[in-house]
């Protein structure tokens, strides 16, 4: 009978129990999320407490909220606010997501690495999915001494990135940034590609050069082999006419030489720029790539099509694909044909 009194207690103790315990699940341990897809909070260098609780405010119910704030308040997060991409994934709770944050726990993006044209542009691409200003990839791409760390010089540069998609964290630094480019790339060019490079006496930077040119003549990959071949014939030609090699006399190094890619003809007073880009009067390959190059250009060189064409002229059915000729005679009438079909359209 003694006993009673302090069974009269244990139920309301478990009650209070049961309700504090109710209160940490729905304020440190209930889902952030409203919904069931995964929210990222980009946290960066200007960032705050403050400023951290309105990003991610925007993605959280006010319950999780006030448990975050509450965590935020007795620890010493706001003396070391890591800076990155955090993912906020449905089931995360207060607690989960603080001790990412807190800890440095970041989520990659997929880094898409663009084939595109100039390093300025590069720059302002891969700015857009990173922490990392574009002015600050531009000025390490164009710094002689940061392009010789990683063997490159600023007009061979860009053959060191590899058009792919890597998954990297947001907030990295430009160093580490080349880092991984560098290493990437020296994984693409393995043993396979090396040997074949090789056999074609070219070094990895010079193929990368050929195949930019080649990926600018056309985004037809199936030709693109084709293409390579017979700019490689003019390569290595050597006779009495061309000591040096045939110059490869490509458009597409002229539209770079003048930075003007919307040029649809290219007429004779352009062929005179003074460029170690003019292809018509340099032999050889220009100083380096004219656009980051793509895998299937850099492969279609590594797999060229062995055949005799010295010329080629883009078909006047404009289906992007080219006609080839074994001499002159025979590419004057290829061209002459796709002539007249852009007068006959009023392309200038």
């Amino acid at each position: 009978m003694k006993k009673k009194p302090k069974r009269r207690f244990l139920v309301p103790a478990g009650v209070c129990l049961a309700v504090v315990a109710a209160a940490v699940y729905y304020y440190f341990f209930a889902s952030m999320l409203g919904g069931k897809e995964t929210k990222y909070v980009y946290i960066d260098s200007d960032d705050t407490v403050d400023s951290v609780s309105v990003k991610l405010s925007a993605v959280s119910k006010s319950n999780a909220m006030t448990g975050f704030k509450t965590l935020v308040h007795f620890s010493k997060y706001a003396d070391k606010i890591r800076t990155g991409r955090y993912a906020v994934e449905p089931g995360d709770g207060a607690f989960t997501v603080f001790r990412h944050l807190k800890n440095g726990l970041q989520s990659p993006v997929n880094l898409v690495v663009p084939s595109v044209r100039t390093v300025d542009r590069l720059a302002s691409e891969l700015s857009k999915r990173l922490m990392v200003d574009s002015a600050d990839i531009y000025n390490a791409l164009t710094d002689e001494a940061t392009c010789k760390k990683y063997g490159y010089d600023t007009t061979t540069i860009a053959a060191m990135f590899i058009p792919n998609t890597y998954d990297i964290y947001w907030n990295v630094s430009v160093d580490k940034l080349l880092d991984r480019m560098k290493k990437e790339c020296g994984n693409f060019w393995n043993k396979d590609r090396m040997a074949k490079a090789k056999s074609l006496k070219l070094s990895p930077v010079e193929v990368s050069t050929l195949a930019s040119i080649i990926d600018e003549e056309t985004a037809n990959n199936g030709e693109k082999p084709m293409v390579a071949g017979m700019y490689y014939n003019r390569l290595m030609l050597r006779d009495a006419e061309y000591p040096d090699g045939m110059p490869l006399q490509a458009d597409p190094t002229i539209k770079f030489a003048w930075k003007r890619f919307d040029l649809k003809r290219i007429y004779n007073n352009l062929l005179h720029v003074n460029s170690p880009y003019n292809t018509y009067v340099n032999p050889g390959l220009p100083p380096g790539p004219i656009r980051i190059p793509s895998i299937a250009g850099i492969d279609a060189v590594l797999n060229l099509v062995r055949h005799d064409y010295l010329y080629m002229c883009a078909k006047e059915d404009f289906s992007g694909t080219h006609n080839f000729a074994r001499n002159y005679n025979e590419h004057l009438q290829n061209a002459r044909r796709y002539s007249q079909a852009l007068n006959q359209r009023g392309i200038k």
